[in-house]
């Protein structure tokens, strides 16, 4: 995984772009791999939470938060949890496609 973090202006989903630009352009890449956002407008902290491919219970979530003390750190956080989610890959292979 690379450590440069793309910035993509806007979005394709029609819902609002995260404040951080690199905190959007990690949303931006776990939605191309097939991730869900579910925005938590007035609940708590968490601007929004990331669901995984698999869409059930016990799938991958990742919590995006709003105003993080580190916004590139939580940026490489997500895309790397995204990179490591197996939950639509039953044998486990982390070099498989998502």
């Amino acid at each position: 995984m690379s450590t440069d973090i793309p910035y993509m202006a806007g979005n394709m989903a029609g819902r609002p772009g995260h404040p951080n630009k690199e905190i959007e352009a990690a949303v931006a890449y776990a939605e191309e791999h097939g991730w869900r956002v579910n925005l938590r407008n007035g609940h708590a902290h968490p601007w929004a939470r990331l669901l995984c491919p698999a869409g059930n219970r016990t799938g991958c979530q990742i919590s995006v938060w709003g105003t993080p003390k580190n916004p590139t750190n939580h940026a490489r956080h997500i895309m790397k949890l995204v990179d490591k989610c197996v939950c639509d890959n039953p044998n486990g292979d982390e070099n498989a496609e998502l």
